[in-house]
């Protein structure tokens, strides 16, 4: 500093110097978070990891005991032990192919009634009336009712899982034929369409949209029917009683369920509990988003979801 500087009272200031920010790194990071968000599964793997982790912590905070609400980690230790001992999964084979069984029979029925209905002006009263009957009835009320006419076994399961299916499957596929656009179906008309070869090319594409949804539905009721069916006798179908179905791995993962609460593991109860929920979700994400992309979204009729 000069002896000019000091006299009119001017400090000597240092400037430090900043390197310049790099805005392209900046911007590929930004958009890489950008690509990664727009990810449906990221979204959706955050939002569960944000649900544990609230659950894990509330547990934690309320010192309640285990018997009563496990943490998040300990429902995912029994659930990790029951994969180890190949419980889990014997339970659930169980469960889906007696809901496999069911949906297959419940999708034939409603082709059944589908067809008469379009074909016949008759066919489309009965089928409303059927439906505006037995569609609010709760399936699982029927369950005593199918433990009457077939016994303590899958076919009183089957017979309660087809209330659950018909009518939302028939019901939507229905509406969707009922939907098509008549100049839609004169084209078909034109080209020499007629008979199965009118459904298959005109009618069923057209439909699709919606039958899809009736199938969602469907699909739902019917797990939901399962769950609760095999709570009230899951060991049983077998026809050996409870000690059976746990010596026979007959059970499904309602009774999985059942057995864990009966023997106070509260954590497995939330580990069957966690293992329907993984299923509904592989179901709804996987598979029957899957048919969605092949079909409607391939022939242009929907959007993508981002």
């Amino acid at each position: 500093m000069t002896s000019h500087d000091r006299f009119l009272g001017r400090e000597e200031r240092h400037l430090t110097v900043i390197p310049p920010v790099d805005d392209a790194a900046v911007t590929r990071d930004r958009a890489l978070i950008d690509r990664l968000w727009n990810i449906d599964i990221t979204r959706k793997v955050t939002i569960l990891l944000a649900l544990g982790l609230i659950w894990e912590l509330g547990v934690l905070s309320s010192n309640v005991s285990d018997q009563v609400m496990p943490t998040a980690s300990a429902t995912l230790a029994a659930f990790g032990e029951g994969l180890a001992s190949g419980a889990i999964q014997t339970a659930a084979w169980n469960s889906i192919k007696t809901l496999l069984s069911g949906y297959g029979i419940g999708l034939a029925v409603s082709s059944v009634f589908v067809s008469i209905a379009v074909a016949w002006r008759f066919g489309t009263d009965m089928l409303t009336t059927l439906s505006a009957m037995l569609n609010p009835l709760p399936a699982i009320a029927l369950l005593p009712l199918a433990m009457i006419w077939f016994g303590l076994g899958k076919g009183a399961i089957i017979f309660t899982l087809l209330h659950s299916i018909v009518w939302p499957v028939s019901l939507y596929a229905m509406t969707g034929i009922r939907g098509i656009s008549p100049t839609l179906k004169m084209m078909g008309r034109n080209y020499g369409l007629r008979g199965p070869r009118f459904i298959l090319l005109i009618l069923l594409p057209a439909a699709f949209p919606t039958i899809i949804s009736g199938l969602r539905i469907a699909w739902a009721f019917a797990w939901r029917t399962l769950m609760a069916a095999e709570l009230v006798f899951g060991g049983q179908v077998s026809g050996g009683g409870f000690a059976g179905a746990e010596a026979g791995n007959s059970g499904g993962l309602g009774w999985y369920i059942f057995r864990s609460q009966m023997e106070n593991q509260t954590a497995s109860v939330f580990a069957g509990l966690l293992a329907i929920i993984v299923i509904g979700i592989f179901v709804e994400n996987v598979l029957l988003r899957g048919v969605e992309r092949l079909t409607v979204e391939r022939w242009g009729m929907t959007r993508s979801g981002s």
